[in-house]
């Protein structure tokens, strides 16, 4: 009990102030607050780092689908050249039958004439139409090409949400030991993460 300016300790705050462990309460509270301000700055990097990685995996997804993109614009453009060369097929047969039926020397010389214009033009719209087709395929290859990191940084950041979310629960529960499952899936995260940009094994795929 207190009374005045006297105040009766009882055996345990005795123990605790004036013991051989008096000041492990304080000691405790200290280790405990550095130990969370080390998780606090693990978690601010793993946010960070994922933070990077998520910008890296929605630039590739955007970079496949514009070459996605070009690649069917330019199959289309081959496509009309490939019909425009059909057309002039038909205008060159047209003619060489013209110029079969008739008797007239002029018509013939001027049939004559179309036919070698059309083969002329056939020849520009098949290169035009062949150019066009190998664009597309290269458009084709490289969306390939810059979807593949896609997965792997996919990976890559769901390795580093679960170290933030254990890293969290680590803080909370103050079970220590959850940070070293922490950091096995931040080193699983950075793993994933570099393995994104290694050259991938795929057929069709070179960089």
């Amino acid at each position: 009990m207190s009374g005045g300016k006297f105040h009766v300790h009882g055996p345990h705050d005795h123990a605790l102030e004036h013991g051989p462990h008096g000041d492990g309460g304080e000691r405790a509270h200290k280790s405990d607050g550095a130990f969370v301000q080390w998780v606090a700055i693990f978690t601010a990097i793993l946010a960070t780092v994922g933070a990077i990685v998520s910008y890296q995996g929605g630039h590739a997804q955007n970079e496949a689908l514009y070459f996605k993109n070009e690649a069917v614009l330019k199959k289309a453009d081959a496509s009309n050249q490939w019909a425009y060369f059909q057309a002039k097929g038909t205008k060159q047969n047209l003619a060489e039958l013209a110029e079969g039926l008739t008797n007239d020397a002029d018509k013939k010389a001027k049939y004559a004439e179309e036919v070698k214009r059309y083969k002329k033009e056939k020849d520009d719209i098949k290169k035009a139409a062949e150019g066009f087709e190998k664009l597309s395929v290269e458009a084709d290859e490289k969306s390939r090409r810059s979807l593949y990191p896609h997965d792997k940084l996919a990976q890559s950041m769901t390795f580093i949400q679960i170290a933030i979310s254990l890293a969290a629960i680590c803080v909370l529960t103050r079970r220590r030991w959850m940070l070293g499952l922490a950091g096995v899936a931040a080193a699983g995260g950075l793993v994933y993460w570099g393995w994104a940009f290694v050259p991938p094994a795929l057929p069709g795929v070179t960089h």
